[in-house]
């Protein structure tokens, strides 16, 4: 017999519930557009409950679009096709969101940008060329544009292509001593 589930449990669950719904909403609304009411239904649960766990849209907004997904190893290649993998085929809430309200609200504009910023550290880290830190900021800054690209202006040839295909064209912008 299944004990039963804690009061943490279940408040725990509350909170992913409201979060994974806020990314949808956020994603499908942006920021400006999403509302406590709507984000509330989605989940469903009572719109004071949100704010109850969040205090505030501005603060559940920063929760719900914070890119949680770590650049792993020194594998590029491998890398860019796993990061394709997921911006060619389902967008997470969380990308989509924050994709959609990057261009009409600082704070997710600052997100992504200090997002991107950190992944291009990372991949500056690994290159084998002189002008590493300006190449790997064009490469995170292709995947973007990939990313809207495939998902937001539906460009057929990137709807189409192989994650591995892509990957293998944006590889050759950052050598590395693989």
């Amino acid at each position: 017999m299944k004990s039963p589930v804690s009061r943490a449990e279940r408040r725990a669950a509350t909170v992913d519930r409201i979060l994974d719904a806020a990314r949808r909403e956020f994603g499908d609304r942006g920021k400006d557009g999403a509302t406590i009411r709507a984000i509330a239904g989605r989940a469903g649960v009572d719109p004071s409950l949100v704010m109850q766990h969040f205090g505030s849209k501005q603060e559940l907004f920063e929760l719900a679009v914070a890119p949680v997904a770590e650049l792993d190893g020194d594998d590029v290649p491998g890398h860019l096709a796993d990061v394709l993998d997921v911006r060619l085929r389902e967008l997470p809430p969380a990308t989509r969101a924050l994709l959609r309200s990057m261009l009409t609200s600082p704070d997710a504009a600052r997100a992504m940008s200090a997002h991107l910023q950190g992944r291009a550290e990372r991949l500056t880290a690994v290159a084998a060329t002189d002008d590493a830190p300006l190449r790997a900021a064009v490469l995170v800054a292709s995947i973007l544009g990939v990313t809207i690209a495939r998902h937001f202006l539906d460009l057929p040839e990137i709807r189409l292509a192989e994650p591995e295909d892509v990957a293998r064209i944006l590889s050759a912008i950052l050598p590395t001593d693989e």
